[in-house]
């Protein structure tokens, strides 16, 4: 199969962040049978290799001396259901939020609560994205990868995905499998999940009592619209931080510090803290460092206001880093891939 390999490719439209950096080779690939002759190529074999999808969770501080492979692979499939859901399988390339918007359109809702997350479908069980009281892992049958060792391609069911707080096996072992297509499995009864604080507000300021689908995805657009820059318009990658997660006492000890802390139980004695909350009470919300900024609607979000570099974006990410740590003892981690 012949393949096209350009050399020298700006990524700045490939990447949300809108950063400036080129790639020494690249590569779109459109199929499954075109990885291995990418891949396979004597220009880029040897060389370090990037897979790219949506670009909604990279962070480029400089050029990449390597070959990007961008995953462009279409495809919407309905493959019946297991009895409780039905399964949909979706090529890696296919944009996220216009796939949950078609499932809804088509009458398969379940994604609803994951709207207007940037990036693409395959980025999705690499990240377990997550918002508004869902995780895609509760709605994962399995997903499709590739081997680049092998040349395999082969399915991996949900146990074998290692899914956790925007974690996944792919984040473990990055680069051992190329994610290229994913199978959702979405409940035939139908429940909305509308009981994160948000949502629930959003909902009652439109005076809806009984939910349908299309008004959770609503008001979840609504809010993100509200909350969150387009990535069109201003530069982000949506939350650059997670929300760390401390022992039972480790947060007592911060609420008797801290009374108004904001924090949730999850369970065996463990506690998410709100990342947006431990940065704004570090005065950061909206702080602005010459072409970086902390978002001043959402303070989870860091923004290139027009021409940063990786390396200005990753300088305000640690002085965010090092104000958290110093106020609260607390380690916050990216979630972007920074390169």
């Amino acid at each position: 199969m012949s393949v096209v390999i350009e050399s020298g490719v700006s990524l700045r439209a490939l990447n949300t962040f809108g950063v400036d950096a080129r790639a020494a080779f690249f590569s779109s690939v459109r199929s499954v049978d075109a990885l291995p002759a990418v891949l396979g190529d004597p220009r880029v074999r040897d060389l370090p290799r990037l897979v790219l999808g949506g670009g909604s969770n990279v962070l480029f501080t400089r050029d990449f001396d390597g070959l990007v492979v961008k995953i462009d692979i279409p495809g919407l499939e309905r493959l019946g259901d297991d009895g409780a859901c039905a399964l949909v399988r979706v090529g890696a390339g296919e944009p996220w939020h216009g796939t949950v918007a078609r499932l809804l359109d088509d009458g398969l809702p379940g994604l609803e609560n994951l709207a207007l997350i940037p990036g693409s479908v395959g980025g999705a069980p690499i990240q377990n994205i997550g918002a508004y009281g869902l995780e895609l892992a509760e709605r994962l049958q399995s997903v499709e990868v590739f081997d680049p060792v092998t040349g395999a391609v082969e399915a991996m069911d949900l146990a074998a995905c290692r899914l956790g707080y925007r974690d996944s096996v792919f984040k473990q072992r990055p680069g051992a499998h190329i994610v290229v297509s994913v199978t959702l499995a979405l409940p035939r009864q139908w429940v909305p999940v509308a009981g994160y604080a948000e949502v629930a507000n959003e909902l009652k300021a439109r005076e809806v009592t009984t939910p349908s689908a299309r008004d959770v995805f609503d008001a979840v657009v609504a809010i993100r619209t509200r909350k969150l820059p387009d990535p069109a318009r201003v530069g982000n990658a949506g939350s650059f931080f997670k929300n760390p997660v401390v022992s039972r006492a480790q947060r007592q000890e911060l609420i008797d510090r801290f009374p108004s802390l904001v924090s949730y139980d999850i369970g065996g004695g463990r506690y998410k803290l709100a990342a947006g909350w431990l940065i704004e009470a570090c005065g950061l919300k909206g702080a602005v460092r010459g072409r970086a900024g902390v978002y001043p609607r959402q303070a989870l979000v860091l923004v290139n206001l027009g021409g940063a570099s990786g390396a200005e974006i990753l300088a305000l990410a640690r002085e965010v880093q090092d104000a958290v740590r110093a106020r609260f003892g607390v380690e916050l981690e990216p979630e972007p891939n920074v390169i």
